[in-house]
């Protein structure tokens, strides 16, 4: 069975990542980490950099838990994170929560409520510290 951790490089995704990779400890998984974009701008900060993958891989090795790290893009992100969870047949999502105003949540949408109301498996929502 495999654990999708959905990353972004900010303080929520963090949090996740380290969660994500505990439960697969606890649970003998591997993991996917989706690091997923719209391609919808010049430069997306949210989406991984060579560099930033490379990091990323070098945390994945040390943790000792078996990995994967999808880069995919497309109109939606919510779906790409759904699309790879159903792929694997994820018996967990990890993403990490942040703090939106509920205007922000009006205008933007949450890709966070989507996965959490469209996932065919448990959610685990985590939010970093104060």
């Amino acid at each position: 069975m495999t654990i999708v951790i959905g990353f972004t490089p900010e303080p929520a995704s963090t949090q996740a990542l380290e969660r994500g990779l505990a439960e697969a400890r606890l649970r003998g998984e591997s993991v996917l980490l989706v690091n997923a974009t719209k391609g919808d701008a010049f430069v997306d900060t949210r989406y991984g950099s060579n560099t930033a993958i490379e990091e990323l891989q070098r945390r994945l090795e040390e943790s000792g838990v078996e990995h994967e790290v999808s880069q995919p893009m497309g109109p939606d992100i919510a779906d790409l994170i759904l699309e790879e969870a159903e792929r694997v047949k994820a018996s967990l999502i990890v993403i990490g929560l942040r703090h939106r105003t509920p205007v922000g949540k009006l205008l933007l949408g949450s890709t966070a409520q989507r996965i959490l109301l469209d996932a065919g498996c448990p959610v685990l929502a985590v939010k970093p510290p104060r």
